[in-house]
């Protein structure tokens, strides 16, 4: 069997343009001037008959034919990687480079507060964090894993379901001795308010329920407070606006702190799903197996 050596070299010099972003970062990791890259770049589409980049004067991007491409070999590249660690010694699988994609409110709360714990668990391995409204470009910003919370969308990456997390109704201490503890849900309509946040597919607030043995109750939540982000929702229940529905990832050590109080918590069986993205179910790389691993050990502590 004959093997091309320089079309593998080309599809290094591709792969470090995307996780770059440009020709001249990518030739600053690679120890090559730009034009090099450049020409590398060139033969590669010469090679394989497409063009594989979108070319301007500020900035460059992946055409849909060069996405396509990159989204098929990138997985192979990956396996050649974890082959080669595999074969040296398999003390150092989890190595490497790891490229996170995440939300605001997963990154602050949950990812970067423990992110020393997994780096000290894996210490030949550097985790590049970002935060993103939507997961976006995937292929094309060079991201090995997405991690996001609801029902996967229309998407040309692999999902897979890390776990459910409870939806709690809390409030704070204050709130409670104010206005009264409600016991059920019909409670909420007695002198209560709700803070409450927007749904950034729709643009309206999430819809409230509640579920107890299968039984659901929806709910038409009101007040004066609306909020489009986790944070600020958590910022106004712990001030005592009112009272939220907040997902147990995130609750959980603001509650553990005393800060806030789940309330009805007979009626907190409805979960919503975090799911990760990534390229490819067959060609894992050891880093990426270990960092969803290790976000379900964390979501779940």
């Amino acid at each position: 069997m004959t093997f091309d050596g320089r079309l593998l070299s080309g599809i290094g010099v591709l792969t470090a343009v995307v996780e770059a972003g440009s020709f001249a970062r990518a030739g600053e990791a690679l120890g090559l001037t730009q034009p090099a890259v450049s020409r590398a770049v060139a033969r590669l589409e010469e090679r394989v008959g497409i063009r594989i980049f979108n070319r301007s004067a500020r900035a460059i991007s992946l055409t849909d034919e060069g996405r396509r491409f990159y989204d098929m070999v990138a997985p192979l590249l990956s396996g050649i990687e974890e082959a080669t660690l595999m074969a040296a010694s398999s003390k150092g699988l989890v190595r490497g480079r790891l490229r996170v994609n995440v939300d605001a409110t997963f990154g602050h709360f949950v990812l970067a507060p423990r992110i020393n714990s997994f780096l000290e668990r894996y210490p030949e391995l550097a985790v590049e964090i970002f935060v993103r409204d939507s997961i976006g470009d995937f292929v094309g910003e060079g991201m090995d894993v997405a991690v996001r919370f609801g029902e996967p969308d229309e998407h040309s990456v692999h999902s897979e379901l890390l776990l459910e997390t409870r939806v709690l109704t809390c409030a704070s201490a204050e709130y409670l001795k104010k206005h009264g503890t409600p016991k059920t849900p019909e409670d909420l309509l007695e002198g209560h308010r709700c803070v409450l946040i927007r749904d950034p597919r729709t643009g309206r607030p999430f819809a409230w329920e509640f579920r107890r043995h299968g039984h659901i109750v929806p709910f038409t939540a009101t007040g004066r407070v609306t909020v489009n982000d986790t944070g600020s929702l958590i910022g106004a229940c712990r001030s005592g606006a009112g009272i939220a529905q907040l997902l147990e990832i995130y609750a959980k050590d603001v509650m553990r702190d005393g800060d806030l109080v789940h309330i009805l918590p007979e009626w907190s069986e409805e979960t919503f799903p975090l799911y990760a993205y990534y390229r490819s179910s067959s060609l894992m790389p050891a880093r990426l197996r270990a960092f969803l691993d290790f976000i379900q050990e964390i979501s779940a502590a």
